[in-house]
């Protein structure tokens, strides 16, 4: 699950759930629903990336990745 990978990844970092809420703008209520359900938007996926100064990418082999950033967000909203 999405969910199990975001928490992986936060913990590896050292991130905590209460700023990726304030990253996202939502309560940490709001945020551990978001977990719960595993709701993530793409954007979303691409703004946790940028927080944790990871890169999110398709990989189509060991030399071709297509890398999804911040300037690919519909919202424009970036950290």
């Amino acid at each position: 699950m999405v969910s199990d990978k975001i928490k992986g990844l936060l913990s590896i970092k050292g991130k905590k759930y209460k700023e990726l809420a304030q990253l996202f703008g939502i309560s940490e209520q709001a945020m551990r629903n978001k977990f719960v359900r595993g709701s993530f938007s793409a954007d979303e996926l691409i703004m946790i990336a940028d927080f944790t100064n990871c890169r999110l990418a398709f990989e189509i082999d060991d030399t071709q990745k297509i890398f999804l950033t911040t300037e690919d967000m519909r919202t424009g909203r970036a950290s």
